[in-house]
């Protein structure tokens, strides 16, 4: 999935959110959270691949979603999801937009993390 793909399947998906993007020195960060209670269940970002670990300096696009903690570990395993990027590790999981992970993976987590916010 691409950041595009992510935010047409969050707009589709589920009616209740709004965006907004709250750091002027990163205006291609943007926020997903829900209408009543403004909480964020996912951050789509543009950062460079060393924040995640690799030794090889590119931009890549990321999303981060909430993640039920006593699953975090397993996910982490897989190619594409690490620990999350500047947020709380026990709680959020960072997915690559690389096309590492599957659609329906990526998919899976986001609708979690919005029922782990709601």
């Amino acid at each position: 999935m691409t950041r595009e793909d992510v935010e047409m399947y969050i707009y589709k998906q589920f009616d209740d959110t709004t965006t907004n993007t709250p750091w002027t020195q990163f205006p291609h960060y943007k926020v997903f959270r829900h209408q009543d209670n403004r909480k964020w269940f996912a951050l789509v970002m543009n950062i460079t691949t060393d924040k995640l670990g690799s030794t090889k300096i590119k931009p890549i696009d990321v999303l981060n979603i909430k993640c039920d903690p006593t699953m975090i570990g397993s996910f982490r395993k897989e190619p594409g999801i690490y620990a999350a990027y500047h947020m709380d590790k026990s709680n959020w999981l960072t997915i690559s937009l690389d096309g590492s992970v599957p659609t329906e993976r990526i998919k899976m987590l986001l609708d979690m993390s919005h029922r782990l916010t709601k």
